[in-house]
């Protein structure tokens, strides 16, 4: 959430921030209106608790028909305490669910507009020509299938539709994947984790995904519970309701987890295959820093993810989000979307996300520099989304004869293995 006192000082820069989201501007008003009761109901409950502190101390030392005026107006005193209490506790419960509904402070420098509305701030890799090459690029799926690697047939028929087997060099290459990620983020300082696939109602609510994103989100009515769709959910709630001292920031954690998305709306878009699928295992990284080094260490998190693309030897490009197309915690986010040869077309690989105080706030994870405490800033960064990664290396780096060259980091974690070779053609 944001700071109520900003809201109050500029109430303007709050409105421009939900009109950049597309968001309801009249939020912020009855914000403003339910926040003013608040105070004002709490200013006269505390007016009228002293006041009948007072008569307290008043009536036994009175007599006569002074006491008894004492009395009666302690009556009236009594009711208008429990009353000013009532109208405290309902303005304060007002302005907490309106301000559960206001999405983070939209950075100034991201591009206004929706999803189209994005700026490419970097291009990298050269794109094949495979007409050159004298060969038509087969799809991720017909890949997957000649080497024996992903079986998305067997998958509808035990889950359904989006859910997949990843089978022999498939399985093999999300393990590769998976191992060199985790090397990376420790060779960068991150501390690995392996994070619960289940949270508390708190923990999903505290980084902003009950909100605009619920519909995506898988609950567990029996247990309420919900499944993550990213371990930024455990790795944020990770430090809820501490504080933490100043000298031991950054902490920078990477997560590896199952991920579960409904993918509502989604209805005919790539049903092919394994790009948008319901569930998915991420390496995710994951940073705590004070407010100041938030922006450096997002830039920080985007090169680590560069670095890993790269690493790949995929060609990518590096988009700054637009206002509409941010997540509710985000003020600022940068997507790596990598080539995809047969969609002719860029696709989202990674996305790192500035939050700033947005998710601390919610969850109570405060900094400890000397006698003063404060929210953090909380930042996150996809480093490798396993399945679209697979697409992005089958793709990119197949042969004409089905065959599919593996990038030199994977190669250690294939026993050497230079090419994957096809099963059946």
């Amino acid at each position: 959430m944001i700071d109520l006192r900003l809201l109050r000082e500029d109430p303007d820069r709050v409105r421009a921030s939900q009109r950049a989201r597309g968001e309801d501007v009249a939020l912020v008003d009855a914000l403003l209106s339910a926040d003013e009761r608040r105070r004002s109901s709490g200013v006269r409950f505390d007016e009228l608790r002293a006041e009948q502190k007072q008569l307290g101390k008043l009536i036994p030392k009175a007599s006569g028909d002074e006491k008894a005026d004492l009395l009666k107006r302690a009556e009236q005193l009594k009711a208008d305490v429990k009353a000013a209490d009532a109208e405290r506790d309902t303005a304060d419960t007002e302005t907490q669910q309106l301000l559960l509904q206001l999405g983070n402070l939209v950075h100034p420098d991201v591009p206004v507009g929706g999803e189209e509305d994005f700026v490419t701030l970097e291009t990298h890799g050269t794109i094949r020509d495979f007409g050159a090459e004298g060969f038509e690029p087969k799809d991720h799926l017909e890949l997957g299938q000649l080497l024996g690697a992903i079986d998305v047939e067997r998958g509808a028929k035990v889950s359904g539709s989006r859910f997949y087997f990843l089978t022999g060099v498939g399985a093999l290459l999300e393990l590769a994947l998976v191992n060199a990620a985790i090397a990376q983020a420790t060779a960068a300082g991150f501390t690995p984790m392996l994070t619960p696939a289940l949270v508390r109602p708190q923990s999903m609510a505290g980084t902003g995904f009950l909100g605009q994103a619920a519909q995506d989100v898988y609950h567990l009515d029996k247990d309420d519970l919900y499944l993550v769709g990213t371990s930024e959910v455990p790795l944020a709630a990770y430090h809820m309701d501490e504080i933490i001292d100043a000298d031991r920031l950054p902490l920078r954690y990477a997560g590896f987890s199952p991920c579960f998305r409904r993918e509502a709306g989604s209805h005919g878009k790539d049903t092919k295959g394994i790009f948008r699928v319901h569930q998915f295992d991420k390496v995710e990284m994951f940073s705590y820093v004070t407010p100041e080094d938030s922006q450096a260490e997002h830039q920080r998190l985007l090169e680590w993810e560069k670095q890993w693309l790269t690493s790949l030897e995929l060609p990518f490009r590096v988009i700054d989000v637009a206002s509409g197309d941010l997540g509710a915690s985000a003020a600022r986010k940068y997507d790596c979307e990598a080539w995809i040869p047969t969609q002719g077309k860029y696709r989202e690989l990674t996305s790192t996300s500035d939050c700033t105080e947005f998710q601390s706030r919610r969850l109570s994870i405060r900094v400890r520099e000397g006698k003063q405490v404060r929210p953090l800033a909380t930042l996150n960064g996809t480093l490798c989304a396993v399945p679209r990664t697979i697409v992005a290396i089958l793709e990119n780096h197949q042969q004409a004869d089905g065959s599919v060259r593996v990038p030199e980091v994977l190669r250690p974690y294939l026993g050497g293995r230079e090419v994957l070779e096809p099963v059946s053609r």
